[in-house]
């Protein structure tokens, strides 16, 4: 007798990240969809989130060999201020398509933060280009930025790059705050600098193109101290945030995820510092896993009914579709 099984979706910025199995185990069966999906007038596409995601599901069924999918999680990029259409639309296509009979879809925020620490309190930091910080006393969400480059995402990937081609820039016109060597590896990776305006401004994905400087910051701040102060600039604006979010009372946890904190030392120690000074009470613990485990997770708690983070109709919204 085969059992149901679960479907969970890490939806982002380079597609759709998939695995069923069944609940209690390991995923038996991966996949991924290369193509994001599409935000439009109604925010996040559905129908087109389903066109990428239905051949990745039945082959993964098969191949898995559960009967079936009765519980789906979908995480997704955007959700929390874009999602009203998943929200309406989703669980009713994930029933009719699939069968899925307890649909959840939740923030990538949230995937990330369950992912990293499973249902305990605490506080999460997700960086990559961007940056957001979630916590939860699991009674309800906090989050802390996560605005966009232009508005926020401080000490993210793109924060670090922009802060970096400034430096570059104040070399370039002999000001204050300059950088040679930033200003040396901005033209040796873009060009000349004072085609950097022209580069960067027109662009749609700005964000990544300021994100991939990052790593020249890094890779200069130990024998640069203008790239030095960024990292450490940047290690203090994500301290920030999680002090912002992180429950006061108890003993919470604090960990890190995302791409980010693969520059390794020169962002992390001054990282780990600030976050001993703002969180005294907080233990810093090593992120178990990555928005699609958090997925996975979620399906497992959801399957068996336990399931003891806080819903809320923008973080984690879940939906139990009758049968016919």
């Amino acid at each position: 007798m085969t059992l149901p099984g679960y479907l969970a979706v890490d939806s982002g910025g380079s597609g759709l990240r998939v695995a069923v199995g069944v609940p209690g185990h390991a995923p038996s069966a991966r996949g991924e969809s290369r193509e994001p999906v599409r935000t439009g007038a109604r925010g996040i596409d559905p129908d087109h989130l389903m066109e990428q995601l239905l051949p990745l599901a039945r082959t993964l069924t098969a191949q898995a060999g559960v009967g079936g999918l009765g519980t789906a999680v979908v995480g997704a990029a955007g959700f929390a201020s874009l999602g009203d259409a998943l929200r309406a639309e989703l669980p009713g296509l994930l029933a009719r398509e699939l069968g899925v009979r307890t649909a959840a879809i939740a923030a990538d925020a949230v995937t990330a933060y369950v992912g990293a620490l499973g249902p305990r309190p605490g506080a999460v930091v997700a960086a990559g280009t961007g940056l957001i910080a979630l916590g939860t006393d699991l009674t309800g969400w906090r989050r802390a930025d996560g605005w966009g480059h232009l508005l926020g995402d401080c000490g993210g990937g793109a924060w670090i790059g922009r802060s970096g081609l400034e430096a570059a820039l104040r070399a370039h016109d002999g000001r204050d705050g300059g950088s040679a060597a930033l200003l040396e590896c901005a033209q040796e990776r873009f060009g000349p600098a004072p085609r950097l305006p022209g580069l960067l401004y027109p662009r749609t994905d700005r964000a990544a193109v300021l994100a991939s400087f990052a790593p020249q910051v890094a890779a200069s701040a130990a024998h640069d101290p203008v790239a030095a102060d960024i990292l450490r600039a940047a290690a203090r604006n994500m301290a920030e945030s999680a002090a912002a979010v992180c429950p006061e009372s108890g003993e919470p946890e604090v960990a890190l995820t995302g791409g980010l904190f693969a520059m390794g030392d020169p962002l992390l120690v001054p990282l780990r510092e600030e976050l001993g000074r703002l969180l005294p009470q907080a233990r810093q613990v090593p992120a178990e896993g990555d928005p699609l485990h958090g997925c996975v997770r979620l399906a497992a708690e959801l399957a068996a009914g336990r399931l003891t983070l806080p819903r809320d109709p923008a973080m984690l919204h879940v939906v139990t579709v009758k049968g016919d």
